[in-house]
């Protein structure tokens, strides 16, 4: 099933790539396209997490956005679409809110690579401290809500991020914490659209944030 992309990076990256093992947190518009993306890209090895069941309102942008998955746990749904992606890809679930009571049992340094793609700013900012501190990669979402233009996403570094309210607090974050190292993020620079009420989204621009995701960590692999 790799036939393409082997050819396109040779056999000895492609078994680096399906050695390579990854933690999603977050199985949202971002996460959930990561996940898939990065199990197309041959990793055999990946982590999920997430607490949220399927509802009709994840369906303008979420990959899980069926209506025969309506009530079933995101984590199940994805699980059951990456073994039917690829049989031999190794799937653990973890089917809770991570926070700072159960961070520390859940990310160690058997994972290669983190995703951050939560939306709950405090533990957000908990996965962050916890890879810095332990130097594990990790690749953090930001705001994707209210944005209207994928082209205005970019792999950055957080202290590089504008327009962005969520990469506003992480920043902070960061500066408060004195952590020096470099955290990069995917985040927009485009202006947020203003809406009243819950924050707006669509099916294109999450998704390109999980796409860019899975380039990161796939061009950092075979670099």
């Amino acid at each position: 099933m790799f036939d393409r992309l082997e050819k396109l990076i040779g056999s000895f990256n492609l078994d680096k790539i399906k050695k390579t093992k990854v933690l999603v947190i977050g199985l949202g518009g971002v996460g959930g396209h990561a996940v898939l993306s990065l199990v197309r890209s041959g990793i055999e090895d990946i982590t999920i997490v997430d607490y949220d069941v399927v509802d009709i309102s994840n369906f303008n942008r979420q990959v899980v956005g069926f209506r025969n998955n309506i009530g079933k746990k995101k984590t199940i749904v994805l699980k059951e679409m990456i073994k039917d992606i690829n049989p031999n890809c190794k799937v653990e679930v973890l089917d809770l809110f991570l926070d700072s009571d159960n961070i520390e049992s859940v990310i160690d340094d058997t994972f290669d690579y983190v995703v951050d793609a939560c939306d709950t700013v405090k533990t957000k900012k908990a996965i962050i401290k916890t890879c810095l501190s332990k130097d594990i990669k990790l690749i953090s979402s930001m705001g994707t809500g209210n944005k209207f233009d994928p082209t205005k996403l970019e792999i950055t570094d957080i202290r590089k991020t504008t327009n962005d309210p969520l990469a506003r607090i992480i920043r902070k974050f960061i500066k408060d914490e004195k952590i020096n190292k470099k955290l990069p993020v995917v985040s927009s620079v485009e202006l947020p659209v203003k809406v009243e009420g819950v924050v707006a989204s669509n099916s294109f621009v999450p998704a390109s944030a999980g796409l860019l995701i899975t380039s990161y960590i796939i061009r950092d692999i075979i670099k």
